[in-house]
This record gives C-alpha cells, structure tokens and sequence, in this order.
C-alpha cells in the first residue's frame, strides 16, 4: 500500500487543485501584460500557452505512470542517486516556498493599494496565516475539499465581469494578427507564468484514487484555466482601448469599478474579499509542496514542524522586505524564470533521461 493512499483525493478535486493553483495573480495582471506586448491579440498568446502547459503535463503523467506510488521527491531519488536526488528535491521545496512568498506579498499588496492603505503588512498576513496553516495541516483531503469550495464559491466572479461589455466596442479586437505572428509568440512566455501550477502533478499524481484518469484531468484542468484567463482578457480588449488598456497595473480591477449598487460605493472591495479565496487557493498547495519535501529530505513525520518554520519565515521576509510594486513585479518575474526551467523544462529533459535511464540499464519499474 503506498504511503500516500490515506490522503486520496477524487478526480474532481485533483482537477480543482491544479486549476485553482494557476488561477491566481495572472487573473489580475495578465491582460495588461499581453496587450503591452502582443496588442490586442494577446488572447492568441494565452491558447498557445495553454497548448504548451498541456503538452508539459502530458509529460510529466508519463513520468509519473513508471512510478504510481511516487512523488517528484521519492522518483528523483531513484534515478539521481542519495545527494543529487536531495538536490533536486530541494530546488522544489525552494521554487514552491518561492512562489508561496511571490503570491502573499503580492497579494498585501494589492489589499494595501485598493481596501487598506493604512494597515501594516503583518496585520495582513495573519489574514492568511490563520486559514493556510489550519487547511494545509489537514492534508492533501482537505485541501482539496478547500479547492472544491472555493471553485464553486467564485464561479460568480468571471460572470459578473461581462456586465461592462455593454459599453465596450467589439471592433476593438479587429482586425485579427494585425501586426503578424511574432508579437503574438514573444508574448507566450508571458503566459507561462500564469499556467504554473500544473507542475505540482509532480506531488499531486500518487494521492489520486483514479490514475487511469490523470492525463484527462489535468487537460480539464488547464482548459479550465484557458477559458477563464481568455474570458477575462476578451472583456478587457472590448471594455478598453488598446491604449488605454496599457495604463492599468490590475486591469480586471478597473472592470469592476464602473459596478454599482445602490447600497454599496465600491464593489470591488466585495470583488476582493473573495479574491482572497482565490489566492489562497493558489498559495496552498504550493506550501503544501514546499512541506512535503522538507519531510521527505529530514525524515519529519507530520506536517506540523515544517509548516511552523515556513510561517515563522514568512513573517521574518514580510517585516524585513518593504512592499512595494517594484519588489512585487521583480518577484513575479524571477518566479516566472524559475518556473520556466522547473516546470516546463525540467519535465521534458528529466522525462528523456528517465527513459534512457530505463532502457540502457533497464531499471525495474517500481
């Protein structure tokens, strides 16, 4: 029986988790981000982005079938020997801490500039704090539960940003490839960053109750991020022109803004407040990575000591480091860079060496 089999999760959570994980700070960034390179036929950039996440997580469901009772952690080991395996396995708990601290600065960010300009950033991450480390400690069940809620708690949320359409101008997104193909593919690495989170089937692949079904639930999974990220960035293309568009930092944001109500002034503070969810969810099974690898390279038992020393660090780099948008950007783009060579070119290389590796000394499969 696999180590991993008492924390199984359904297909539909697996699917939940990896969707949840991608759609986080891309939802708020990525459509000013490719019109700056690709105008408005940015939306292209995001389907060829799309199409390279799926082909990756193709790969890494292959890797994974050789071992179905692994994770990234146990097959490293395997192929790469005691040290180098350890190396690796600490390259990924160092990427997820990463993108766990990217997210939740950035994330006090945006709450400091548009809800509470005059709260501390330690005040705001014990906003976070709280529910990650109740839910990560659950497990890999819970949090897939948490993803499962959280999905079917904002499915409101991307509706409710058609409403400005009515005032937009569908001309806008004309004419098509307007500037020719190279804008559009010089923008694709742009979306690279907003599609992580499907690597994480590195970890997730041997908690799911129905292997057979992997390579279609994380397709589910990345086309549901596709229609979202597409959805969202249409909307802006009509809603704004093409110049105008480029002035917003969070162009979504500016979407909700022109919502009314007669008995609230700013909707986008609601907008927010359940964006937190959102971001939560993409926080979590990073950190929840990041907890199993330091169990796997220390030999520690339980989630509890290592998900105290991540929290006490991320406390440490919130009062140290100042928050601001430069900082914010900067790690954006660093995690970008790291996710490029991690999650889309690490699978690749690692899936050829593994299968030189079992076919010149034909390693028995596991």
């Amino acid at each position: 029986m696999s180590k991993y089999s008492s924390e199984n999760i359904t297909l539909m959570q697996y699917i939940f988790i990896i969707s949840g994980t991608q759609v986080g700070i891309g939802v708020l960034t990525l459509p000013g981000t490719l019109a700056e390179k690709a105008g408005t036929d940015g939306w292209l950039s995001i389907i060829i982005g799309w199409l390279f996440s799926v082909l990756v997580s193709i790969v890494i469901i292959q890797i994974m079938k050789k071992h179905p009772q692994c994770t990234i952690f146990d097959i490293s080991r395997k192929y790469l020997g005691k040290w180098l395996g350890r190396a690796v396995s600490l390259s990924w708990v160092l990427y997820s801490f990463f993108a766990v601290v990217t997210l939740i600065l950035t994330a006090i960010f945006i709450i400091q500039v548009w809800i509470l300009p005059e709260t501390n950033s330690s005040s705001l991450l014990l906003i976070f704090i709280v529910p990650i480390y109740i839910i990560t400690k659950g497990g890999l069940k819970v949090i897939g539960r948490f993803s499962e809620f959280v999905f079917f708690a904002t499915m409101w949320m991307p509706i409710l940003l058609t409403i400005p359409v009515q005032n937009g101008h569908l001309l806008n997104l004309l004419p098509v490839i307007k500037e020719g193909w190279w804008p559009i593919l010089s923008a694709v690495q742009a979306t690279f960053l907003s599609f992580l989170g499907f690597e994480l089937a590195f970890v997730l692949y041997p908690f799911l109750e129905n292997k057979k079904s992997a390579i279609k639930g994380i397709f589910i999974a990345n086309s549901i991020t596709l229609l979202v990220y597409i959805h969202i960035t249409i909307i802006s293309y009509v809603y704004f022109s093409p110049d105008e568009i480029k002035q917003y930092i969070w162009a979504t944001l500016n979407l909700i803004k022109p919502i009314q109500l007669p008995f609230l002034e700013r909707f986008e503070i609601i907008f927010l407040s359940f964006y937190l969810f959102v971001i939560s969810d993409t926080i979590i099974p990073y950190l929840f990575t990041a907890v199993l690898g330091v169990n796997h390279i220390t030999g520690i038992k339980g989630y509890r000591i290592p998900l105290i020393l991540f929290i006490v660090m991320l406390m440490l780099i919130t009062n140290i480091l100042p928050i601001t948008y430069e900082q914010v950007m900067q790690l954006g783009e660093w995690w970008g860079y790291i996710g490029l060579i991690l999650a889309f070119l690490f699978p690749i290389i690692f899936w050829i060496y593994t299968g030189l590796y079992d076919r010149l000394l034909r390693r028995p499969k596991s």
